[in-house]
Parts: C-alpha cells; sequence; structure tokens
C-alpha cells in the first residue's frame, strides 16, 4: 500500500524519519531500516536536517524505493534556486519517487556550514505551487514540459507556534496550494495540539502528529527551552527527571501521547534520530 492509499483508506497512518548519512556509508542505516519494512507506511528522508551537510536525499529515497518502501522526498528551499527544485521535483519522480514534503529550510548559521548561502528562491508555498504547476505541464517560466509528474504532497506546521496565528494562515495557503497531509512538529502537550486543530478547524484534512521519544531529562530540557514551539509539560520534566530508566520512560510518555492523539488526527510522524529499535517499540 503507497502512503496515497494509505491515506486515503482512513487507517492510522505511522511515517518514520530517517536521516542520510554524512558520507557514502549507507549500508548501516539501510540495513537497520530494513527492520521497519511492512511496519511503517512511508519513511520521511531528510534534506541536510537542521542545515547539516548528508548524502543526497533524493539518492537515499532512490535506495529505500529499490528496498520496497515508499519514500517521502523532504525538499527544502533553502539550497536551491527555483531552477534546481524544478530539477530535482521532475528528477524524483523519473527515480519512482512520488511524495514530496515541501519545507523552507532551517538557516545554515543554524548548521555545519554556518557561511553556506542561503537561496530561499521560492518559500514552501510557492514550492507546493511549483509542484503542482510541473503537475499540469509547465514550469515555472510558463513553458510546456514533455510528459508531467504526479506526486501526493505533504507540508509541515508547528502547533505550537507562539502565536499560532500565522502558522495557520499559511498552513492553509499550503493545503490551497495542493498540499495533501500536513507533518506536525514534535508534540509533547496535546491540550496545545488540541486547541491548535479546534482554531484550524479543518477536520478533513491529513494530519499526521510529530513525535520524539525523549531519552533524558537534559533532551526533555533542551526541547523545553531550545526548539521554538515545543513546550514540554512540568509533568512530563519531572518524570524523565526522577526515571529510574529514562529511555523507557521516554517511550512511555511517547505511547500515552500517541494515544491521546488517535482520535484526533489521521497518523503520527515519528523523529528518533535513526534509532529503529526506539520506532519499533512505539509501533
Amino acid at each position: 500500500m503507497t502512503l496515497k492509499e494509505a491515506l486515503n483508506s482512513g487507517k492510522f497512518v505511522i511515517t518514520v524519519e530517517i536521516c542520510p548519512p554524512k558520507g557514502t556509508e549507507v549500508e548501516p542505516i539501510l540495513s537497520d531500516a530494513e527492520v521497519l519494512l511492512g511496519k511503517v507506511d512511508a519513511i520521511n528522508v531528510t534534506d541536510n536536517q537542521r542545515a547539516m551537510m548528508r548524502l543526497s536525499g533524493l539518492a537515499f529515497c532512490r535506495l529505500l524505493l529499490e528496498k520496497g518502501f515508499d519514500p517521502i522526498f523532504q525538499l527544502t528551499c533553502r539550497d536551491r534556486n527555483s531552477l534546481a527544485l524544478q530539477s530535482d521535483i521532475l528528477g524524483a519522480y523519473v527515480l519512482g519517487i512520488r511524495n514530496i514534503l515541501a519545507l523552507s529550510g532551517d538557516y545554515p548559521s543554524k548548521g555545519d556550514h554556518k557561511s553556506a548561502r542561503p537561496v530561499f528562491d521560492l518559500d514552501s508555498v510557492q514550492l507546493v505551487e511549483t509542484i503542482k504547476k510541473l503537475e499540469k505541464g509547465e514550469n515555472l517560466a510558463g513553458e510546456k514540459i514533455n510528459g508531467h509528474p504526479k506526486f501526493t504532497v505533504g507540508a509541515v506546521v508547528n502547533p505550537g507556534a507562539v502565536p499560532i496565528e500565522p502558522q495557520i494562515i499559511k498552513l492553509k495557503k499550503k493545503v490551497e496550494a495542493g498540499a495533501e497531509f500536513i507533518q506536525t512538529q514534535v508534540i509533547y502537550d496535546v491540550e496545545i495540539f488540541k486547541k491548535f486543530l479546534h482554531q484550524l478547524n479543518m477536520p478533513k484534512l491529513k494530519i499526521l502528529a510529530g513525535i520524539f521519544p525523549l531519552k533524558s531529562f537534559k533532551m526533555a530540557q533542551f526541547m523545553n527551552e531550545k526548539v521554538p514551539g515545543v513546550s514540554v509539560p512540568e509533568s512530563i520534566l519531572k518524570r524523565m527527571e526522577f526515571a529510574q530508566n529514562p529511555e523507557e520512560e521516554g517511550v512511555k510518555i511517547a505511547k500515552e501521547i500517541i494515544e491521546e492523539v488517535k482520535p484526533l488526527c489521521a497518523g503520527i510522524h515519528i523523529m528518533a534520530l535513526n534509532d529503529v529499535n526506539l520506532v519499533l517499540k512505539l509501533i
């Protein structure tokens, strides 16, 4: 079953994020990922996540496709102008990739190549529009193209952002442009997520709630204090601080969050820093 079929079937969808290696040694990550085959609906492949240089996400998507997965190609506006974005969109389709997650991308100043120049020729809304224009057989210059792609297009949102109104406005623009599913920033406070959904008021939108299992109290503090839009409730902070086995407690907390969000959304998106054993514990 493809991601599109899973989203349309009404089942609770599970996607997982995987980062390509910082180099050419792909086998360890591919080998780990194989245990997820048949257990998840799709695997996101990051695109120089947090502005850190890694192997091409496009190439890694193809390798996952060959293993039998339905990959989601994360495509950021940070590193490419409109020409390169269109080329990679068409290239993804020719390589058999059928899902794209449109992102703006983190600024290079946050990554390992701080002198790299950001592009941002397009923003994430315009990237969704670009994909849809190519699907209609026309490029951004208004020229017809020979053959055209067809993708399941996704976008992202941060339900805990303050203020939340700009996030909702931009999300609705992405949906109007053609985004078919939404993956969220990490959620620890389900009440904030509920409030976001109420304000959004788009009950039919396929939203996958972001799940990031905590491994330590220090990680919980970092997520709460350093990651914009992420709020870790005091009750969870205390549980992580006094847990005898913090990693197991983090898994237990993540399971509880999943049970709470399950009636509210179309599925979950698990981010576990390539720790497939942690993913297996959740699913």
